[in-house]
Order: structure tokens, then sequence, then C-alpha cells
């Protein structure tokens, strides 16, 4: 009796370990093929990633976005001389608070502000996605700052105030936006990148448009 419990625990536990081995096997397989498709899945997954940036648009609506696809020296001119120029706009209209009187002076204000920050942002990170710096190193002058106020004209629109401030303001403005205009017509002309021309583009439409109403209020000053 003693001899036949001893054979049938010992049946018993070879079958287990057969069993076990079995289910071990089976594991491994069952591992191999989740790890294969996991591997393809995680390759799929990267290169969509990698695409995406490429794929997506990346125009005037995109702030801070890089602008993907080629490009070439007009268009980092274009974001180079661009920045300061729509800084000292920038700096212009924030010379109207407390300054400005007309209802429409002070509606294009809040345009320009509301347009131009967000586009410096945008033509910084084009830059630095070029590997290029945001700085031309030309200084001030030259075609590629056509329309930039010398300190002096900062100065006499800083010291006035109420329907003088609007004249000189939109006087001003209207140069500065001129020059806007034809450094967007050149980047239109000679620029690569398809996001560079798009915001020209905007620039070309809107500025323009701008110049337009400034010339308006002028009249009935």
């Amino acid at each position: 009796m003693r001899s036949f419990t001893r054979r049938t625990a010992r049946k018993f536990a070879l079958a287990g370990a057969a069993t076990a081995t079995g289910l071990l096997l089976t594991a491994c397989g069952s591992d191999d093929g989740a790890s294969g498709m996991d591997h393809s899945g995680t390759s799929a997954s990267a290169t969509v990633s990698t695409a995406a940036p490429s794929a997506t648009p990346s125009g005037p609506s995109s702030s801070g976005a890089p602008a993907s696809g080629d490009f070439n020296d007009a268009d980092v001119m274009f974001a180079q001389m661009m920045i300061p120029h729509h800084e000292q706009a920038l700096e212009m209209a924030g010379l109207a608070a407390g300054r400005a009187e007309d209802p429409e002076v002070r509606k294009l204000v809040a345009a320009i502000e509301r347009a131009q920050d967000p586009e410096i942002q945008k033509m910084k990170a084009w830059l630095k996605g070029w590997g290029r710096p945001e700085s031309a190193g030309h200084g001030s002058g030259g075609h590629g700052m056509a329309g930039m106020m010398s300190e002096q004209d900062m100065k006499d629109l800083a010291g006035l105030k109420g329907r003088a401030f609007d004249r000189k303001f939109a006087e001003l403005m209207i140069a500065h936006h001129d020059g806007a205009v034809a450094m967007a017509k050149d980047e239109r002309n000679n620029g690569r990148n398809a996001t560079a021309k798009a915001l020209a583009d905007d620039v070309v439409r809107t500025q323009s448009a701008e110049v337009a109403a400034l010339k308006k209020i002028l009249d009935r000053l």
C-alpha cells in the first residue's frame, strides 16, 4: 500500500511537471508573438510621431510652431528683419495708452497689438527651428528695414497727446506699415518656405487695409 502510494504520487508529479513545461513553452510562444506585435506597433507609432511635425500645417494661425519645409536666405532675412520691425510697431502702439484720443486710432492700436505680438513669436520659432539667429546683425537701416522710425521720431510721438498724437501716430504708422508691406512683398517674390510666404500674404493684406484706414483718419483729423 505504501509502495502504491509512492508510485501514484510520483506519477502525478511527473504529469504536473510535463503540464508546467507545456504551459511554459506556450507562454514563451505567446510572449514572442506579443513582443513582435508590440515592436511593430512601436515602430509605426514612432514613424507617425516623427512625420507629424512635417505633415501638420504651421501657417500663420499656428503660434510658436516651426515652419516646416525648405527655406532659403530670403525666408531667414524676412523673419530676422520683420521681428524688430514688429517690435517697434508694438512700441508705437504702446505709446497710445493715455495719449490717443480718436476711437478709430485706439481701435487700430488694439488690432496691431493683437496681430503683431503672436507673429513675432512665430518668426522666432521659425528661426530657432532653422538654426539661425534672431538678429541678422545688419543694424536698423537698409532695404530690409524700410519704414523704421528713428529715436527722435519715437521721442516726438511720446511728447504728444490727444488730436496731435493721433495725427502723428497715423503719419508714422502709415510709413511703418508701408515698409512692412514692402518687406512682405519681397518675401512673397523671393522666399521659398510656404509658411513664411503665407505670413507675408497676411502682412500685405492686413497692413495695407490698416494703411487705408489710417489715411482716412488723417483726412478727417
